[in-house]
């Protein structure tokens, strides 16, 4: 039997740690024996979860020395700094060769270990320039839904940390295991790891007053028209190489890539609330042809404009 030890610190969060607990503790064998031991582990007998209630964890840091996969949950951004011999019991584990994976801020704990040094690593998407700040050596990617290095992983937020786990049932037991905790999870088990969070850019603020405030607005209100970045400049009065130096200097970014993501933004709302087929919402982005429109949509969001309309399509709550 494979024993996962899930991480209790304070102030953890509570669907972080619920998730992990749930998700192996259902997951069932062909012939319903169960192939996990679930522990809940921590370095006190009880600890406060999202401010709202207690957890036991019958366990202490002893245990996670005999678990397979250990689970770093999340903890609010209040929460105290993890306890050094937390951060030991981790990397002993490591060394030892166990499986350590966390659930969104998790990866805050993992990452003080300086395990997740040179690694790809994610977090939830608000949290992710905190991360990469606090943590230059950590590869921050911020637009997943986790990342498997093998023996260590990361996930984004909570829904992500469920991802994740279904992710390693399917390695340590294979498909069928993984769909059957899906399916009692009321959880789709196609979502990759590379797919997306779902993140609808915000464009980088512009100073209040700059020359590019009104470009910017007349680039907006145009985008369904076939903006060059000399129809762009001429909106300044600058000349192609000064509006792309200014532009850089203020946005941070590319006239050319931040009118991609404008038009992405756009593409978004218009398959969140309208009919429109990709013909139309390719004409009104400003992508030109559907082929066009589908491949740069899903290089920016992660996934295909059908994907995301069937995730984020607004419809009627069914009462059962």
């Amino acid at each position: 039997m494979h024993t996962v030890a899930v991480l209790a610190l304070d102030h953890v969060v509570a669907f972080d740690i619920a998730t992990p607990v749930e998700a192996f503790g259902r997951a069932r064998l062909a012939d319903g024996r169960l192939p996990y031991r679930v522990r809940v582990c921590g370095t006190g007998g009880e600890v406060t979860a999202s401010n709202a209630f207690t957890i036991r964890a019958p366990y202490g840091l002893d245990a996670l020395a005999d678990a397979d996969t250990i689970v770093v949950p999340g903890c609010a951004e209040d929460a105290p700094p993890p306890d050094p011999a937390v951060l030991e019991a981790l990397r002993s584990a490591a060394a030892a060769g166990t499986r350590i994976a966390s659930i969104c801020a998790g990866a805050f704990v993992l990452a003080a270990t300086g395990l997740l040094d040179g690694l790809g690593a994610t977090t939830h998407w608000i949290a992710a320039a905190r991360l990469a700040e606090e943590f230059p050596l950590v590869d921050v990617r911020p637009d997943v839904l986790y990342v498997d290095n093998g023996q260590l992983l990361t996930s984004a937020g909570a829904a992500a940390g469920l991802d994740l786990c279904l992710h390693m049932i399917r390695r340590d037991f294979g498909s069928a295991v993984a769909a059957d905790a899906a399916r009692l999870s009321v959880m789709p088990l196609e979502r990759e790891g590379g797919q997306a969070q779902f993140i609808v850019h915000a464009q980088p603020p512009v100073p209040r007053g700059s020359l590019l405030e009104p470009a910017l607005s007349w680039i907006e209100d145009n985008l369904g028209r076939d903006l060059t970045l000399a129809a762009m400049a001429s909106r300044t009065g600058m000349s192609e190489r000064t509006f792309s130096r200014r532009f850089r200097e203020q946005t941070g970014t590319t006239p050319l890539q931040w009118l991609l993501r404008a038009r992405v933004r756009r593409a978004q709302f218009l398959l969140e609330t309208t009919e429109y087929g990709v013909e139309r919402i390719a004409a009104q982005a400003g992508f030109g042809s559907p082929t066009a429109f589908r491949e740069r949509f899903k290089r920016v969001a992660g996934i295909t404009p059908q994907a995301y309309r069937s995730s984020f399509r607004g419809t009627p709550a069914e009462v059962l």
